[in-house]
């Protein structure tokens, strides 16, 4: 067979453009591909961990605070109990004084035994049950609240 175009001399050769590297490319490409989704896997991963940890300081720094408000709140307690204990030794006895000072006493006793005995978590379901079955005064005593903080922090 004579050659028809004699300037041309890599006729009878592949060309490089149509079948050697178009299989590369594609190998390349898939390789690539599997690199950004093992990438993409490890970053998962990573942030999940770092989630985790992050939800799991979270829970203990929520925990611990816990403990010390229910510390706390014993804590004052047993100084309301010890208050009303000094105030019956030191206050009137007799009288309208007397009478006076015996229920301050009996007041704070009473309140250092329900902060001991119920604690905060106590507290919170007394004042929600509290709202629940008067939601109108709880309204009504939420908004003179903001009424008196809006007024305070204008002035």
């Amino acid at each position: 067979m004579a050659n028809i175009n004699p300037g041309r001399k890599d006729e009878g050769r592949f060309n490089s453009g149509q079948f050697g590297t178009e299989p590369r490319k594609q190998d390349s490409a898939t390789g690539i591909a599997e690199k950004a989704k093992d990438v993409a896997s490890s970053v998962t991963e990573k942030a999940k961990d770092v989630g985790s940890s992050v939800a799991h300081s979270v829970s203990d720094t929520a925990s611990n605070i816990g403990h010390k408000a229910e510390d706390a709140t014993s804590s004052v307690a047993g100084s309301m109990q010890s208050l009303a204990g000094t105030i019956r030794e030191k206050g009137p006895h007799g009288g309208m004084m007397g009478t006076a000072t015996d229920k301050v006493a009996d007041t704070l006793e009473s309140g250092g035994r329900y902060l001991q005995e119920q604690g905060l978590s106590g507290m919170g379901d007394d004042l929600t049950n509290l709202i629940r079955r008067n939601p109108i005064p709880a309204l009504l005593l939420g908004i003179g609240v903001g009424f008196l903080l809006a007024r305070s922090l204008r002035s």
